[in-house]
């Protein structure tokens, strides 16, 4: 009598589990807010590069000072670092009522 019981309880159990697994969610690393975050940081860091380019000479006997101008010395590299603290955030952000 006593195995009947087992056997019944083990069919009973392993039921209550293949419903737990139809049910199943994933609970993903990265909401949408943080692939949001990634693409502005990845936004922020490209315009950043496009604005360091440039400023070279065609003839390497001639100075070119626009390689100093403030395009590429002070708002390029804010951009830059911009936008790997917005990559950071990205990653380290997680949302309040996600629950671990």
């Amino acid at each position: 009598m006593d195995n009947k019981k087992k056997n019944t309880a083990t069919t009973v159990n392993n039921e209550a589990k293949s419903n737990n697994a139809d049910k199943a969610t994933y609970d993903f690393a990265f909401g949408p807010m943080n692939y949001i975050l990634l693409v502005a940081g990845i936004v922020l860091l490209g315009l950043g590069y496009i604005l360091l380019s440039g400023g070279g000479s065609d003839d390497p006997n001639v100075f070119n000072p626009a390689m100093f101008n403030s395009q590429r010395m002070v708002v390029a590299p804010i951009l830059i670092v911009v936008g790997l603290v917005v990559e950071i955030c990205a990653i380290m952000f997680r949302p309040k009522n996600k629950e671990k």
